[in-house]
């Protein structure tokens, strides 16, 4: 069907739809909800047969109303903080599900650099991480404690240290998006190498299955949530390169508003790296099994909340990009 005609045998039902949920006008839950059934129906045929119209944005963003007009009255009921993390994140993620992608595949590219580089140059790691922390390293792997950099310290202080600076980095990279994304591309790229670089000099010492027991205790965290912060400056940045029909000022300001949902998001998980961090990491060599419980769930949670559990709500409610 042509685009046309596609338009002309549906608009007076979509201008009906739009009316009653601009409006406020008073509509039964079930009307509402068949109408948002049509409009999900006429926005999939939208996008496969006119993906680059008018029509399907139009179509999209009365479904996304449409959507809200269902559920504010169990919004309105609901704690709002209680909403916020298990519908309006989740909802956000998904719509960053490809800069998040990108972001991590950019943080595992650049950790493969680094890798690749420490082996071939012996001073690598050395002008990556500093001659201090290599030296410090190097004199715990003799001592039997390869991961003792983390005992150094009072737990408290290193919590708050760790968690501050981690934060910071996420915050950059986020904020890093708004010069076209290469900012945040720098960021991941210099967390990626030096990552890439500190398993590396691990391994090179025969120590990298006791070391790693330690590190992604807290790690799992702490490099999950970078990342993710990281796809939020890389879609802040596709907003302003590619604002597609939208003015360039309007797409920036919608994508930096979703962006900060996101990046609100991943406060509590950065809190939770610095607390393993600074006062579970330093005896990992107390049980591998408890160290390697902590990653697994670790990893569990951040699968779930971050993939997992978006995917199955958009399946549910048929959420479209």
């Amino acid at each position: 069907m042509r685009e046309a005609s596609f338009v002309e045998r549906n608009k007076e039902k979509w201008s009906k739809i739009e009316t009653n949920i601009k409006h406020n006008l008073s509509t039964s839950p079930d009307k509402l909800a068949d109408d948002y059934i049509q409009l999900t129906n006429d926005l999939a045929y939208a996008q496969t047969f006119y993906p680059n119209s008018k029509t399907r944005e139009y179509l999209n963003e009365l479904s996304i109303y449409a959507h809200q007009s269902i559920f504010k009255d169990q919004k309105n009921t609901k704690n709002q903080f209680v909403y916020f993390f298990t519908d309006d994140i989740p909802h956000t993620v998904y719509q960053f599900r490809r800069p998040i992608l990108y972001s991590f595949l950019i943080t595992l590219a650049a950790a493969i650099i680094g890798l690749v580089s420490a082996h071939y140059d012996t001073d690598f790691v050395r002008l990556i991480l500093g001659n201090a922390y290599v030296d410090q390293t190097i004199a715990n792997i003799k001592a039997g404690n390869p991961a003792g950099i983390y005992g150094n310290g009072a737990a408290l202080g290193s919590f708050l240290a760790i968690t501050v600076n981690n934060i910071k980095v996420a915050f950059m990279a986020f904020a890093l998006g708004i010069f076209w994304g290469i900012g945040t591309g720098y960021i991941l790229l210099n967390n990626g190498i030096m990552l890439g670089a500190f398993h590396y000099l691990f391994y090179k010492y025969g120590v990298l299955g006791s070391a790693m027991s330690a590190i992604w205790i807290h790690g799992t965290f702490e490099i999950s949530v970078i990342i993710i912060a990281g796809g939020c400056g890389i879609a802040i940045g596709n907003s302003i390169l590619f604002p597609k029909t939208l003015k360039r000022k309007e797409s920036f300001r919608k994508q930096i508003k979703k962006a900060a949902i996101i990046l609100m998001s991943t406060v509590p998980f950065f809190i939770i790296a610095g607390l393993l961090e600074g006062f579970v990491s330093r005896h990992y060599q107390y049980s591998i099994v408890l160290s390697l419980g902590i990653i697994g769930i670790s990893l569990c949670i951040i699968l779930f909340y971050y993939v997992y559990y978006p995917y199955k709500l958009s399946k549910k409610y048929s959420w479209k990009d």
